[in-house]
């Protein structure tokens, strides 16, 4: 039991046995791949995010975070680096790779082992897939995947899912539509493979071109997921719950005209709640392009800056549980 859970104070008394069991065992580690965590350890952790809703106490106080982001990022970089100033930490890192030694050739390893030097925590954004192990092997320090190219973006599933049981009550038992890029789209691909591993029914909405990739399909058929596929959103709308819309992501094709195709496949604005339920809410991990007009902005039903926001809190909690310091 590490220095920290040993000494929870009388007014922890509410903390559950799992969640004690859980923070013990992600005390220190790294943070890869949604896969890493069972689904009841999934509504543990989220347990234990709603905990820092309240939390404003300098619990990281004299900790540094590295934020090493090798691609774009606005809302994972600046809502990792708010969570770690609202707890009292320090931030380091950068968010344009010119600017940093790898454009003299200095590897991935190398930069890992440089960065340790100077934190606590690390969290890595980076466009190659499996990036983020790469960079948890060369060092000791926590490790949090930000993204590693159309692979898995575990803290924005957390994030997804936190919005998901606030807006909806539950994990469980839901209609989910995945609408548009899920063939690059790993904001998608996490949120797939724990929406269905939490026993969920899911409507997979593409063209034939931005399918899910048939491993993923695969993988899915194993774990007795239920899934369909169309490319009809009119016709899936009326019995979804949440409608979760992805960005075509065009930084992901290599060929041109290729995105070009696809590029305006599915547009939705306010007119796609008439046909919806009136509680089914809408997703999006951000940036979006065109894919949602800001007609649908106002209505209650839109939950994508919500869930914005909500990535402050749940990443509150990773990094305070990683660094083993708990209110």
């Amino acid at each position: 039991m590490s220095p920290t859970l040993a000494r929870l104070s009388p007014v922890d008394a509410t903390w559950t046995e799992p969640e004690r069991a859980l923070l013990r065992r992600m005390a220190g580690s790294d943070i890869l791949s949604i896969r890493q965590f069972a689904p009841d350890e999934l509504k543990t952790l989220l347990d234990v995010v709603e905990r820092f809703e309240r939390v404003t106490a300098p619990l990281l106080q004299g900790k540094v975070l590295g934020a090493l982001f090798f691609e774009p990022s606005t809302r994972t970089r600046l809502s990792f680096e708010s969570s770690m100033t609202r707890l009292g930490g320090g931030v380091i890192g950068f968010a344009d790779v010119q600017s940093t030694s790898v454009t003299k050739g200095e590897s991935l390893h190398d930069t890992i082992r440089m960065a340790e030097c100077y934190c606590d925590l690390i969290v890595i954004r980076h466009p190659h897939e499996g990036a983020a192990r790469v960079a948890a092997e060369a060092t000791a320090r926590p490790v949090i995947n930000g993204g590693d190219g159309s692979n898995q973006h575990p803290t924005q599933t957390l994030l997804d899912l936190y919005t998901i049981r606030r807006r909806c009550g539950r994990l469980s038992d839901l209609r989910i539509g995945f609408l548009g890029d899920l063939k690059y789209g790993r904001a998608a691909h996490s949120l797939i493979e724990a929406a269905g591993a939490l026993g969920n029914e899911l409507v997979l909405i593409s063209p034939p071109e931005l399918q899910l990739p048939a491993l993923r399909r695969e993988e899915l058929s194993e774990h007795d997921v239920r899934f369909m596929e169309t490319e009809d959103l009119d016709a899936a709308i009326p019995g979804l719950d949440v409608l979760y819309v992805t960005r075509i992501q065009q930084e992901r094709f290599g060929d041109p005209l290729e995105f070009e195709r696809v590029r305006n496949a599915y547009q939705i604005d306010i007119t796609i709640l008439d046909h919806a339920k009136p509680t089914m809410i809408v997703m999006h991990p951000l940036p979006r392009v065109n894919e949602i007009h800001p007609s649908l902005d106002a209505s209650p039903q839109a939950a994508y800056f919500e869930q914005a926001r909500n990535g402050v809190t749940v990443r509150k909690a990773l990094l305070s549980i990683l660094l083993e310091r708990l209110p």
